[in-house]
């Protein structure tokens, strides 16, 4: 028996088995059941005043497919990215507080350590209102940049994180609509337009950009009209219908969900209601296990599945992140989605990816390289600063365009896995995935990365002091202490 055997330490896991109670629709004592405990013991595990035996631990892997790595590990990792952001700030400089401590607090502690990053968020989010506020008063801003505008954007991406991007009811649902409506035997354009014609007596009509103004799609309640941009591509029209099926048929399912997050506001909870029935779209589009074991065979080459599926790049690395099923996994992605100017616009990691909440992500990474060749497969193998490695790719995608002759609007996407899955991709074929001198060495941004060799460096780390040698230029446009 090894030193790190399941049986020779304790495993403190509450919120992650609670976690994943709660995405697989699981009551305490239905779960206490499965596992042939008793409903307060297993209360006491959630609230970590219990550790899972090993006993405990078998029987979540026979009935569950869990590994018990995955469950001791993954919530504290995350929680220790986040408190790590919340303690890089100079207001904190005088604590001392050292890596063991908060490693300790992410592990033995990752509820307590995740109600400190929200608190944080919130006294950032109060510093840029008043900021807003007093630009307005001043006249420099404009109102309508109303004091903490992404508040409720991230309040349902960290929903969504903590879901690990998988609603197994609405994946459910879609697989049986996909079964009755024989999506699989025509094109899912046809198939779901005729299905809102028979099903709700919904007509569907591709519309000239013009008359459409700013909208890719539009329901006409009164007329039972679905209206559709002509700039829309198919994968694109498709998706759109398939939205529109969620909001007519899973309104009480989506509810559920939301009814269940802890959002704070109305505007949350209408973002996420919008999140979730794109979620159902891409669901019906790629049902659950028809596009699993696809993916497997291609060996997860996207611009197959886009083919197999007619769905677009980003609908097919969409879906890749939500592959979470016990018993029927798929290779735990991440996925990050940024602007021309280094904004992430999007954000998905059920595996122990951290991303920066501001200040953009790493330069050294390529996701920032497709710009300069659109529509080209890069591929990458980062490291960052706690030694963890992963297999990464990225390309651009387009939107579109509401007027001819404007430049082309490029997002990128970036799709990675840990390093130990990627010789599952053929995208690694010919990498030199054992090779220490094919690895790029990456910050979550510039704030927390506390390399001192980095050339491109556009500012230094939140946690240390800058020292300043006018006789010295280094490679980085700043110098600090790394201790």
């Amino acid at each position: 028996m090894t030193k790190n055997s399941p049986r020779d330490r304790k495993i403190f896991a509450g919120p992650q088995i609670r976690r994943l109670r709660r995405n697989m629709d699981l009551t305490q004592a239905r779960m206490a059941e499965d596992l042939g405990i008793s409903s307060s013991y297993q209360n006491l595990i959630e609230r970590n005043q219990r550790p899972l035996t090993a006993q405990i631990l078998l029987r979540l892997a026979d009935a569950f497919d869990i590994d018990f790595r995955q469950i001791n590990l993954e919530e504290g990792a995350g929680s220790l990215s986040a408190i790590k952001e919340v303690f890089a700030d100079p207001f904190f400089k005088d604590y001392d507080l050292t890596e063991s401590d908060l490693q300790e607090m992410a592990t033995n502690l990752p509820v307590a350590a995740s109600a400190v990053a929200a608190l944080y968020r919130a006294y950032r989010d109060c510093l840029t209102s008043a900021s807003l506020l007093a630009d307005n008063i001043a006249g420099k801003g404009d109102r309508s940049d109303s004091a903490g505008a992404r508040l409720p954007v991230e309040e349902v991406r960290d929903f969504f994180h903590d879901r690990l991007n998988h609603f197994p009811s609405l994946d459910k649902a879609a697989e049986s609509l996909y079964e009755t409506a024989g999506m699989s035997r025509d094109d899912p354009y046809v198939k779901l337009r005729t299905y809102l014609a028979d099903t709700h007596g919904v007509a569907v009509q591709v519309m000239p950009r013009d008359l459409m103004q700013k909208a890719l799609r539009r329901y006409d309640y009164h007329q039972r009209r679905l209206l559709l941009s002509e700039l829309l591509d198919q994968p694109g029209r498709n998706f759109q219908l398939a939205v529109q099926i969620a909001l007519l048929e899973q309104h009480d399912a989506i509810n559920k969900i939301i009814n269940d997050a802890p959002l704070t506001g109305e505007e949350s909870r209408r973002i996420c209601r919008i999140g979730l029935a794109r979620y159902y779209a891409g669901a019906l589009l790629m049902p659950y296990e028809r596009f699993r074991s696809t993916a497997e065979e291609l060996r997860y080459d996207c611009d197959a599945l886009c083919r197999r599926f007619d769905a677009s790049f980003e609908q097919v690395c969409h879906r890749l992140t939500s592959l979470q099923r016990p018993g029927a996994r798929g290779i735990p992605f991440f996925l990050i989605r940024l602007d021309s100017a280094g904004n992430v616009t999007k954000r998905f990691s059920p595996v122990n990816f951290p991303f920066a909440r501001s200040g953009g992500a790493c330069p050294r990474w390529n996701v920032h390289d497709t710009f300069r060749v659109p529509g080209q497969i890069l591929t990458q193998i980062v490291a960052l600063p706690d030694g963890n490695r992963f297999f990464s790719i990225a390309r651009t995608v387009s939107r579109p365009l509401s007027e001819t002759g404007r430049p082309e609007h490029l997002r990128s996407i970036g799709l990675g896995c840990e390093l130990s899955y990627a010789d599952r991709l053929v995208y690694s074929d010919g990498s030199k995935l054992d090779d220490a001198a094919a690895v790029t060495e990456i910050g979550v941004n510039c704030f927390l990365c506390e390399r001192v060799d980095c050339h491109e460096r556009a500012f230094p780390p939140l946690s240390r002091r800058i020292t300043v040698d006018e006789n010295t230029r280094g490679l980085s446009a700043y110098t600090f202490d790394p201790e």
